[in-house]
């Protein structure tokens, strides 16, 4: 098992030790970190295109062509969605929403017509059983299968310098590191150039092997540093995907190294194309032709990551709106309390462990705040103000934080923000929890699964951290927009316990 006193990294240094990367892994890392555009996005985005100009094609042949006809809306309406539905279904089976087909220009268009043509024949022969042809005007469909074709063309044409100007800059690659280097790394390497295109660039590999048993140069790329090393770099990096080049066989390595890396943000992969041992096709995923074993996967990726930012800045928006007055009148009462500001700012880890500004209103007497909550806040804390046991109770110090989520630094559900110095039982809390820094691959949260489920407040013993941590871990692990209303459902529920809040 990994050491107790893994660091905000989990790399095996004590907090405050600072790890350097050699010059090259910085400029590397600085370069990478500029290049970043969803292929998921984007293929979302031209499927919204593509919906969007068949329903507006189909809309205006309506409209232009059967003008003052004795119609039936309703039997025209049926009809246009279900080609909708058909050809969106239709163009998802013919796989023209990927990268590569991006690309290829020729055969994507191939198949999209095809598609295209597919769906106009089943709604003819879907008509023709119905004995519904004589409701639908030919003249009408013609024109919307042509002018829905030249407008879906139309939409690949655009896409063309958009997808080069992208790809010219990787901006559609994932970004990769190799995880272990000499002959095994090397072959991993040949065989993705030779697995046809990828939608991966590698940044570099990193081994903690000595040169003669892992080179500087592992097939054309540069050995960085050592996986110590590794974790601030893929921060820095914003990396995408780590694949661990190590056999099966090396059980204690490999779990050594995950152990390190798991904490990432990242999705990682165990290459199995020179594995003996074989499992079932299903049991892999692919890069390109090579086999790689799913060991973690990035949380809250592609549209999930839209849906669950939209989701926080719509809902935090309104809930300013409507708590405006208890805010001002919380800060009213703090002001008439005790000298010193209104609000108190408090750095605390967030996403992939960067340091963060967050907001409380002030519950402590000034002269005796503790920016770096080096010391728990207790019961009948002489430290806290009349005013700041109230609202440390019922938790209104914590509203100041959905400025945090309008600036996308917190969402609304995820793991507590803790601070620099939390500590339980006088250790910090990394020192308690093995892998702590896992809970930061998402957004920290204002409230969490912990807390509705009664870990929330003092920290006092090492089982209370370790219990939250497990529920932080949960929550990552399950997230769904569902499991967020429902926490934010019982999170005033919640709150009328206040028996461990000081």
């Amino acid at each position: 098992m990994a050491s107790m006193t893994e660091t905000a990294g989990g790399f095996g240094k004590k907090r405050g030790e600072k790890v350097e990367l050699s010059d090259l892994a910085q400029q590397v890392a600085s370069t990478a970190a500029d290049k970043r555009f969803s292929p998921v996005l984007l293929a979302g985005l031209v499927r919204a295109a593509e919906i969007f100009v068949i329903l507006v094609t189909a809309s205006l042949s309506y409209v232009l062509y059967l003008q003052g006809e004795s119609v039936s809306g309703t039997l025209y309406l049926a009809a246009i969605a279900s080609g909708t539905v058909l050809a969106t279904l239709g163009m998802r089976l013919a796989d023209i929403h990927t990268v590569p087909a991006f690309r290829a220009f020729v055969p994507s268009v191939a198949r999209m017509i095809g598609a295209w043509t597919a769906t106009f024949a089943i709604l003819a022969a879907v008509a023709f059983v119905m004995k519904l042809g004589d409701a639908y005007s030919r003249g009408w469909t013609l024109i919307w299968f042509a002018s829905g074709l030249c407008a879906l063309l139309a939409v690949r044409v655009a896409l063309i310098p958009i997808v080069r100007h992208i790809s010219a800059h990787h901006g559609l690659d994932r970004r990769a590191v190799i995880v272990g280097g000499g002959e095994r790394g090397a072959n991993l390497i040949d065989a993705l150039k030779t697995s046809g295109e990828t939608d991966i660039e590698i940044c570099g590999v990193f081994d903690d092997r000595s040169d003669d048993r892992s080179p500087k140069q592992i097939a054309g790329y540069p050995k960085l540093g050592t996986v110590s090393e590794l974790v601030e770099f893929c921060r820095q990096a914003a990396i995408d995907v780590l694949i661990v080049t190590l056999p099966l066989t090396a059980e204690k390595r490999v779990l050594e190294i995950l152990q390190k890396l798991w904490v990432l943000p990242v999705d990682i992969r165990l290459s199995a194309h020179t594995n003996q041992l074989r499992f079932r096709p299903r049991s892999y995923s692919y890069v390109g032709q090579v086999p790689m074993l799913d060991v973690f996967d990035k949380p809250l990726a592609d549209w999930d990551a839209v849906v669950k930012a939209t989701f926080d800045r719509v809902v935090a928006a309104l809930v300013l709106v409507l708590a405006s007055p208890v805010m001002l009148a919380v800060a009213a009462a703090v002001k008439f309390e005790s000298k010193g500001p209104v609000f108190f700012k408090q750095k605390r880890y967030g996403f992939n462990n960067e340091l963060i500004e967050v907001y409380k209103f002030r519950s402590m007497y000034t002269d005796m705040s503790d920016a770096n909550a080096s010391k728990l806040v207790t019961k009948d804390d002489p430290r806290v103000t009349r005013v700041g046991k109230f609202i440390r109770k019922t938790s209104l110090d914590e509203l100041p934080q959905l400025f945090n989520v309008l600036r996308g630094e917190l969402s609304l559900v995820g793991p507590r923000p803790h601070a620099l110095q939390a500590k339980a039982a006088e250790h910090l809390y990394d020192d308690v929890v093995v892998g702590y820094f896992a809970r930061h691959k998402v957004k920290p949260g204002i409230t969490g699964w912990a807390q509705i489920n009664g870990w929330r407040g003092e920290t006092d013993t090492q089982e209370k951290i370790q219990r939250r941590v497990e529920h932080d871990l949960y929550y990552i692990e399950n997230w769904s927009i569902w499991f967020d209303i429902y926490i934010l459902a019982m999170t005033p529920v919640s709150l009328m316990d206040t028996r461990s809040a000081y």
